[in-house]
């Protein structure tokens, strides 16, 4: 069956092109091509295709815009994000906000057909042929949660073993707000214990290395 496409790009230059490698595969079939981000999302009212091809960047928005309100829409329409910027903070807001694939625009257009194939049987399946194996492990990885200016450094000292009293003296506080911190960031990192709270903390690359003394104490 004959996969339906949808171009969004405000270089007709650039749509035109993709169009034509869509036209050398028999199984697409390009079917509406847009310049904005309302009207992609006008076209796509209209045409429903499979699969919606569109740029990062538009005259009236972000091509994540596109993403965000026909993924809140379906779970199944394929949503390819081309860029010329691929890095770490485009590469996670496309797939935070649901799509299908990402792709550069240095790649060949050949990619991109095979982006939205992907897109098409595996829209919540995530694609980026960029994606280096630190890249997955970020995005993979629970975010860490925010602590405070202070707070971090409440953490970095728990992590050299010192005591709440000690702390406090480091950091020239009260020891009832030395423990306020202690207490907010265990919190914050769903732990019981300073042991609990620094192995989080390593795991999720809130600490550099290793605390020097015994987790426990």
């Amino acid at each position: 069956m004959t996969t339906t496409v949808m171009l969004v790009d405000d270089h007709e230059l650039i749509r035109q092109g993709l169009a034509r490698a869509f036209e050398r595969d028999d199984d697409m079939d390009v079917v509406g091509q847009a310049g904005s981000v309302n009207e992609g999302l006008a076209v796509f009212r209209e045409l429903q295709p499979d699969v919606v091809v569109t740029d990062l960047q538009l005259p009236d928005g972000l091509g994540l815009e596109i993403v965000r309100a026909l993924r809140a829409d379906s779970e199944t329409v394929g949503l390819v994000v081309l860029t010329m910027h691929a890095g770490d903070d485009q590469i996670f807001a496309a797939m935070e906000a649901g799509a299908s694939a990402f792709v550069g625009k240095d790649s060949k257009a050949s990619e991109v057909v095979s982006a939205a194939k992907h897109a098409a049987v595996a829209p919540r399946t995530f694609l980026c042929a960029g994606l280096s194996a630190a890249m997955m492990r970020r995005a993979t990885t629970p975010a860490a949660p925010r602590l405070s200016g202070r707070e971090e450094e409440v953490l970095v000292l728990l992590a050299e073993g010192l005591g709440t009293s000690d702390i406090a003296g480091r950091l020239y506080l009260s020891e009832s707000t030395a423990k306020t911190h202690i207490t907010h960031i265990y919190q914050k990192l769903g732990a019981a214990n300073r042991a609990q709270a620094l192995v989080t903390a390593m795991r999720m690359g809130m600490l550099d290395k290793s605390p020097s003394r015994e987790l426990g104490r």
